[in-house]
């Protein structure tokens, strides 16, 4: 297999035989993975060539931009649950324990800039007053 075939096969795994229902579409989930490789690898090499970086390190720095991205909704999700949501914010024990943080974690998670990201995304003020403290600001 050719290298950016493997990169291709790590970035998009087969179905664990088994964790496809119904069993009989195993081999149709399969064939949809193989067509995944192949369309990856071929955007993974014009990707690499049209910016002459290694392959390896252009998977790598996407994933980092994935993580960067979900680290950044998991912050706003938190400043909603904490903020707007309903007329009693979550708690940050439960909001800990969905998110693998420590509940002081979910506190310092967010800040003054995803709420308002959060306000401009849902169109609407935080729940509570804002707080007032520099201090709680990213």
């Amino acid at each position: 297999m050719h290298p950016i075939e493997e990169l291709a096969a790590l970035r998009n795994p087969l179905p664990v035989p088994g964790s496809v229902t119904p069993e009989d579409c195993y081999a149709d989930a399969c064939e949809q993975v193989g067509e995944q490789r192949k369309e990856d690898a071929l955007r993974l090499e014009a990707a690499s060539d049209a910016l002459a970086v290694d392959p390896l390190l252009l998977a790598l720095e996407d994933l980092k931009a994935q993580k960067h991205a979900v680290d950044t909704r998991i912050r706003q999700l938190l400043a909603y649950g904490r903020e707007f949501h309903g007329s009693r914010p979550y708690g940050l024990q439960e909001l800990a324990r969905a998110v693998g943080y420590s509940f002081s974690g979910v506190r310092t998670a967010y800040s003054e800039t995803e709420i308002d990201q959060v306000a401009t995304q849902i169109g609407r003020e935080p729940n509570r007053p804002r707080r007032a403290s520099a201090e709680h600001s990213r």
